[in-house]
């Protein structure tokens, strides 16, 4: 489906030549660095949310090379950095410049995140990717492990992370100042406005021709090849935005907010894999995620710490927005405060922290009166993060791990990302199987009781776009 132009040909002569010979050379993970060297970075996917992290990136690195499905946005990305290499396939991008890069940022559509990843640090190559850092909680698995054996210093683009609000959030919570925490409650205003799924589409869009600025066969990348398509004329079915609604090529609301908005939650109860997720949800179609659900995931006790359990809401039922429990939020509102679109709730023994903000760096703790003084902004046992610009600090602390070639100076690096990915995004299994407890074996990779929902744990990879080996 997608042209074959004389770019497209030079480019494919060696794409994938590399196949799964890449590896990491060892010169490449002892890189030492000194205070006159730039660090050479590759933007792959730099429209949208990608053009800011690439210009972010840009402030601390030497941008020399654009990839993008769409040549409309490269060229716009490239007014600003009109001596980088540009490429619409990453794979042709590795192949002829695998010497000549550092590090990446990959700012894809979801299904690209990991194959497009998981290639850049096979060569050593150190790398930003944006949240959900996968597409599948099998890639975040893997995704963690190729980091640590790759040694490469990573970052996830949950950008909450650099407040000091958040990390305030999270040192109060570890220090027990709100008491044992069983319930969490978090929820989301996705998708709304900001894409088409369900409801509105349930079934495959229309197709029509490719755009002439668009690489079909690059964009579709992993997944099952489908017709370019258009959902409500003019706006394109999957390219460049609504794809975060489809099965194929996103994770729906869970995965494009839980990353952020259930981030201070995770950090704070310091979780890792829940033992059973469970979840009710509006009516699953084979394309497009469902209108709502409320997903529930157990997590173990820890340490001190008793089990608990994370509520996740999204999507409206019957016209009305899924939220927590009123009583609940009927104790946290002020006289005529109205409750923020999305948000996150630690209900403690001893006080509840609610946060009415995407990141949980805006919070108090009821009562009020039984916490004066404590609920500042600024942490006093973790390290200080900043109070605007959080785009730009995670880049800082990137390129200060790759400096120091230490992958812990970056706060959302994969060994922390993957974990909070694989753990969310066992939700989007859930919802298929609206109305059962699954439980978990994270250890296996495997619900110990439903060989169906365990089968969407991984997926299958379009030949050419399959994750090379760990």
């Amino acid at each position: 489906m997608s042209r074959i132009t004389r770019r497209r040909a030079l480019q494919l002569g060696t794409a994938g030549a590399a196949g799964y010979l890449l590896t990491a050379s060892s010169a490449s993970m002892r890189r030492v660095w000194g205070a006159g060297d730039k660090i050479r970075v590759a933007g792959i996917g730099v429209g949208g949310k990608g053009s800011g992290d690439i210009e972010q990136a840009g402030k601390f690195m030497d941008v020399v090379a654009l990839c993008d499905i769409d040549d409309q946005r490269i060229a716009t990305r490239a007014r600003t950095w009109p001596d980088a290499k540009q490429f619409f396939d990453y794979r042709v991008l590795f192949d002829k410049m695998a010497k000549d890069i550092d590090a990446v940022v990959v700012s894809t559509a979801d299904h690209s995140h990991a194959p497009a990843s998981m290639r850049a640090m096979k060569l050593g190559k150190h790398v930003y990717c944006q949240k959900p850092l996968t597409h599948t909680v099998h890639e975040a698995r893997v995704m963690r492990e190729l980091a640590a054996k790759a040694k490469v210093c990573t970052q996830m683009g949950n950008q909450g992370s650099a407040l000091n609000g958040l990390r305030r959030a999270v040192e109060l919570v570890r220090a027990g100042t709100i008491g044992a925490v069983r319930e969490a409650h978090v929820w989301t205003n996705r998708p709304a406005q900001y894409w088409k799924q369900s409801p509105d589409i349930v079934a495959r869009p229309k197709e029509a021709p490719v755009p002439k600025h668009v690489h079909w066969d690059e964009f579709i990348g992993p997944a099952p090849m489908r017709p370019y398509a258009v959902a409500f004329a003019p706006r394109p079915a999957y390219h460049p935005h609504d794809w975060r609604g489809y099965w194929d090529f996103g994770t729906g609301a869970l995965g494009d907010m839980a990353c952020h908005t259930a981030n201070m939650t995770f950090r704070a109860l310091q979780l890792d894999a829940p033992v059973a997720v469970a979840a009710e949800a509006a009516e699953i179609n084979s394309e497009t995620f469902p209108a709502w659900a409320h997903i529930q995931y157990l997590f173990p006790a820890r340490g001190d710490a008793p089990a608990c359990t994370l509520h996740w809401y999204e999507g409206k039922k019957d016209g009305k927005t899924v939220l927590p429990p009123a009583e609940l939020l009927a104790k946290l509102l002020k006289k005529g405060e109205k409750l923020a679109d999305s948000g996150s709730i630690l209900v403690g023994e001893k006080g509840i922290l609610f946060s009415p903000n995407d990141y949980g760096a805006q919070f108090r703790i009821t009562p009020e009166k039984d916490f004066t003084g404590l609920q500042t902004t600024k942490p006093e046992k973790l390290p200080a993060g900043v109070d605007g610009d959080q785009d730009v600090h995670m880049k800082r602390e990137w390129a200060e791990a790759i400096r120091a070639g230490k992958p812990e100076l970056a706060s959302s690096n994969f060994d922390y990302a993957g974990r909070l990915t694989e753990a969310m995004l066992l939700g989007n299994i859930a919802v298929r199987f609206a109305g059962t407890k699954l439980d978990w074996d994270a250890a296996k990779l495997a619900f110990t009781n439903s060989a169906p929902a365990t089968k969407l744990v991984s997926k299958e990879y379009r030949k050419g776009f399959e994750l090379p080996p760990v």
